[in-house]
């Protein structure tokens, strides 16, 4: 008994010490932060995923679409939770190309919860051309396709810096330490007190970044917290599995070796 219990102890730590080493090789020159959402147990802090959303909406849709999001998802269980009220609210503040109506002709008419966010351009030409030829993410999935993840996206958020010494940019380029190459075209975009949050938390730069890449990271994986669930129900589940092999094995060759 004690036996198994060592082979099962001695799997799990190799494999934790597998996932931190690979982890730590690949953050470890970015910003990190204590986010709710990380481990086994992570849930979405539901007030800084409001106020990501407020962060987005003010600062970052101006340029960034996130076309696989819809207005409806603000109101979802383990998502930013805003009342169907609230979220038909914000919905209505946007105007949709809908139509043709009995004329034959296209019409303009409020989003509704049914509606994709609205892209702040017509087609990705215009946000190329409006961007100095840099075409500006769609940001749905930022957060799963960029190696590093949240910290990435939030290092990058805070690490715009003057070029060291020699370093030269051109016209309409910044300098990041933490982006890929160091030079980015979106210029730094978060100062203290950009916005003012509604349920009156200070929004400093740090505190903005920290709540925009809660909420990027939600409408990356917004099923996260039904599979840490689903998770630890399936490990609850092969524990229990594997007590009752371990004894069945058990009392199987105990038979066996009583004959012997």
């Amino acid at each position: 008994m004690k036996k198994f219990f060592k082979i099962i102890l001695i799997i799990f730590f190799s494999l934790g010490f597998l996932f931190q080493k690979v982890y730590s090789a690949e953050k470890q020159k970015l910003l990190k932060v204590d986010w709710s959402f990380k481990g086994y147990f992570g849930k979405f802090d539901r007030a800084s995923l409001q106020r990501g959303y407020q962060v987005y909406n003010e600062v970052c849709a101006s340029c960034h679409s996130m076309k696989y999001l819809s207005y409806r998802n603000l109101a979802e269980k383990g998502g930013p939770e805003f009342s169907k009220e609230e979220a038909k609210a914000i919905a209505a503040n946007f105007e949709v190309t809908d139509g043709p109506n009995d004329d034959g002709e296209m019409f303009t008419r409020p989003a509704k919860l049914s509606d994709k966010f609205v892209n702040p351009y017509q087609n990705d030409k215009e946000a190329a051309a409006s961007n100095g030829g840099a075409y500006p993410p769609d940001m749905s999935v930022l957060v799963k396709a960029r190696s590093g993840g949240a910290n990435y996206i939030y290092s990058v958020l805070l690490g715009y810096e003057d070029p060291p010494s020699g370093v030269t940019l051109d016209d309409g380029v910044y300098y990041n330490k933490y982006m890929y190459g160091n030079n980015i075209k979106m210029p730094k975009v978060l100062e203290d007190d950009l916005v003012v949050y509604n349920d009156g938390t200070v929004a400093s730069e740090e505190q903005m970044a920290k709540d925009v890449v809660t909420f990027l990271a939600w409408a990356a994986e917004p099923h996260l917290e039904a599979r840490h669930r689903i998770g630890f129900k399936a490990i609850i589940y092969l524990i229990i599995l594997s007590f009752l092999a371990y004894f069945s094995m058990k009392r199987l060759w105990s038979r066996i070796e009583s004959k012997i």
